[in-house]
């Protein structure tokens, strides 16, 4: 039987009853989630005890390194971040294959490992998230400890750290370098930010090493406003708009600078919420894709997290409207009733299997905000283990009134 001790950890970070000042996820639903463990909750502490089943594997992972990369950037520089566009393939009618040609959604997997640094930036991510989250939760020291090697190894030590800049992200051969698209590689960094701030007061993770990570992401930020791949990613209009406003906002609330963040949210209100959804909650851009439930997701996510972010300072993305009703919840109400894998999504979706396991944060957080009960009753077509393991469950708690059972 698991058991806890959430106000005698071993972390300093249990001390404080305060709630932790997280920027994408709710710090206020956190510390909730951890007064709830010390009663007898079902729902969340069958999802932390998933949550700590995957941190003890993550205590073997890594550290990772793009200095691990055995193919050298084209800037001969190792410390160089890079990776090749997914849905490109070698062209047929060439003897060298080159240049490749595109394959909407069909993804190439040499394209993510010979060369590629996506998928070591991801295991990293993973793994220092899981491990943060455990260690907010129980306290457990030996949790922080390996979050901090893992961001110290990829962010940090001079040996081994990423240069603060994607310039060979989404490279095509044959055709560029790298390009705009790549940004959409650093979405993860999103959570990197959360867990340095969920490892804040413990010992493993010094205040020298909270202002050094601080310091690499207000770099990657410079790199993300002024750099050609920036400025032509920021000018896109689908789901890589929505997650470069995302990473802005968010990496400048993390250095401190609220006027870009607070710009950029503003911004996102026309060039995002009001340009991409429609009144009856289409997402246009994504519907086009081979892979659009999954494509509207996504975005709908990037949307949802620049909702989050404007709490921060004051602007309101849940509540802007198209033709009189929240945009966001109409983006919502459109894809939710396709949790039900009965129903037929009319549009095109190449996966094998519909992609609805993204669907259940998202209906869980929309209902916190919505407050529709047919949010609640669409987390009923996910299986029980899902739907109590997700650890969805400990980052959106539902109201006490309402708490699966």
């Amino acid at each position: 039987m698991l058991t806890l001790d959430v106000c005698h950890g071993e972390g300093r970070g249990l001390a404080s009853a305060r709630p932790p000042e997280t920027i994408r996820l709710d710090g206020k639903l956190l510390a909730q989630t951890r007064a709830s463990l010390a009663d007898d909750d079902a729902a969340p502490r069958a999802a932390l005890a998933r949550l700590i089943r995957d941190a003890d594997a993550a205590l073997k992972a890594g550290p990772f390194s793009v200095t691990d990369n055995a193919v050298l950037p084209p800037s001969g520089d190792k410390h160089d971040y890079m990776s090749f566009g997914p849905y490109w393939w070698p062209n047929p009618e060439t003897p060298d294959g080159l240049p490749y040609v595109r394959r909407d959604g069909l993804g190439n997997p040499e394209s993510g490992n010979k060369g590629s640094d996506r998928s070591r930036m991801g295991d990293m991510v993973q793994a220092a998230d899981t491990l943060a989250l455990a260690y907010y939760f129980t306290g457990k020291e030996k949790y922080a400890t390996r979050a901090a090697i893992l961001l110290r190894a990829w962010f940090l030590d001079p040996e081994t750290r990423m240069n603060p800049h994607l310039q060979f992200g989404q490279a095509i051969p044959g055709r560029v370098e790298g390009r705009g698209y790549g940004i959409i590689d650093t979405v993860c960094l999103v959570k990197v930010v959360d867990a340095a701030i969920l490892l804040e007061g413990s010992k493993s993770w010094s205040n020298e090493d909270h202002a050094a990570l601080k310091n690499w992401f207000g770099d990657y930020l410079h790199w993300l406003q002024t750099s050609q791949h920036g400025i032509d990613e920021s000018r896109t209009r689908n789901n890589h708009g929505t997650w470069y406003d995302a990473q802005v906002a968010c990496f400048a609330l993390f250095v401190g600078d609220r006027e870009t963040a607070k710009g950029t949210i503003e911004s996102a209100r026309k060039n995002r919420v009001l340009r991409q959804i429609s009144p009856d909650g289409r997402q246009e851009h994504e519907l086009v894709r081979t892979k659009s439930f999954g494509y509207s997701l996504a975005n709908l996510d990037g949307m949802f997290c620049l909702a989050r972010l404007g709490e921060h300072v004051d602007v309101d993305l849940w509540r802007v409207e198209v033709e009189g009703k929240p945009a966001l919840q109409a983006a919502l109400d459109y894809v939710a009733p396709y949790a039900d894998l009965e129903k037929t999504w009319p549009h095109e979706e190449i996966s094998k299997s519909r992609p609805i396991d993204r669907l259940l944060p998202l209906l869980r957080c929309g209902f916190r905000v919505y407050k529709k009960p047919e949010y609640l009753a669409m987390l009923g077509k996910f299986t029980e283990n899902k739907r109590l393991k997700d650890r969805s469950a400990l980052l959106y708690p539902l109201p006490i009134d309402t708490a699966e059972r």
